[in-house]
């Protein structure tokens, strides 16, 4: 559906964008991560038709952006950075500006502004100017025009900035059901995003792709992926631990006073910890195996980049 070759946005001397990559088919919701800076809100545009590349090119639904964009812009929804909307319109206004120009009439345009109304529980501001909204519900407001006319793909930046706990996790639900007949792209740079609804990372730093995989696949990566971590009730001689078969090295918190177990290989070394908890009679309070901390990798490979 989408397929990237060699994409490349320059500003004047300062590269944004550098040769990037890439094909995505339906039914994947890519994570598009990077820090502050690395091009994701610019590649978002190019995708979108809204810059053109520098170099490079963009074909979807085999069709390339240069020749057909504006046949293109009619199965892409798109959430920008920062919602932009005409605040002097009420909501239910900028929607009903937004499904004349989606080409949406009577019956089915009225249908369709209810069904994401819904989706996205605006109604208690549906008659409330956008300029008097908060930022969460301007936020909201945004994501509904972009599925007002049920595209094929779905580019959403940073699409739950702003929101409290229970609206993101509302979004992040809406997400995950509208990717299983779409494609959807997330920019963001909040880790825990791609964990909770991408099935695909990419993490681009200084315009340049650096991770295209799963969010599994990134969290093996990190030291801390397969480690063991534990906490006694009390100070006790942890030396032996270090010692286990297959325990790579160990770190002490000093802070909080876990004990964290790193294994060799990315093995498992759970059963083997337990066994010398209990041989020692150590006195563990807290145990569990570590998934990876994607912050951690995320400094790892972006910090690589920029160090360069």
């Amino acid at each position: 559906m989408i397929s990237v070759k060699n994409l490349t946005k320059c500003f004047g001397d300062m590269v944004a964008v550098d040769g990037l990559s890439f094909d995505i088919r339906p039914g994947e919701v890519v994570g598009f991560l990077g820090p502050n800076g690395a091009g994701k809100s610019t590649t978002m545009k190019m995708l979108t038709g809204f810059l053109a590349p520098s170099e490079g090119e963009i074909r979807i639904a085999d069709r390339a952006m240069q020749d057909g964009s504006r046949v293109i812009r009619q199965h892409i929804g798109y959430l920008p950075e920062g919602a932009p909307a005409y605040g002097d319109m009420t909501t239910y206004q900028f929607l009903r500006f937004i499904a004349q120009v989606r080409g949406l009439k009577g019956r089915d345009s009225e249908r369709r502004i209810e069904e994401v109304v819904a989706q996205v529980e605006l109604a208690e501001v549906l008659n409330k100017p956008i300029e008097n909204l908060s930022k969460g519900f301007k936020r909201r407001v945004g994501l509904a025009q972009a599925i007002l006319h049920d595209p094929d793909i779905l580019i959403l930046d940073e699409p739950t900035d702003g929101l409290d706990p229970n609206q993101k996790h509302q979004v992040r639900r809406l997400i995950q059901n509208l990717a299983k007949d779409k494609i959807v792209i997330v920019s963001t740079h909040i880790l825990e995003e791609v964990t909770a609804v991408c099935n695909r990372v990419m993490i681009i730093a200084e315009g340049k792709l650096l991770f295209d995989n799963t969010p599994e696949a990134l969290l093996q990566k990190s030291r801390y992926y397969r480690a063991v971590t534990l906490h006694m009730s009390y100070s006790a001689d942890i030396s032996g631990l270090a010692e286990i078969d297959g325990v790579d090295d160990m770190e002490v918190d000093q802070k909080t006073g876990r004990v964290t177990l790193f294994p060799h290989d990315n093995t498992e070394i759970l059963h083997l910890v337990t066994e010398h908890i209990q041989l020692r009679k150590l006195p563990v309070d807290t145990l569990f195996v570590e998934q990876g901390r994607l912050d951690e990798v995320f400094r790892e490979i972006t910090q690589r980049e920029t160090a360069k």
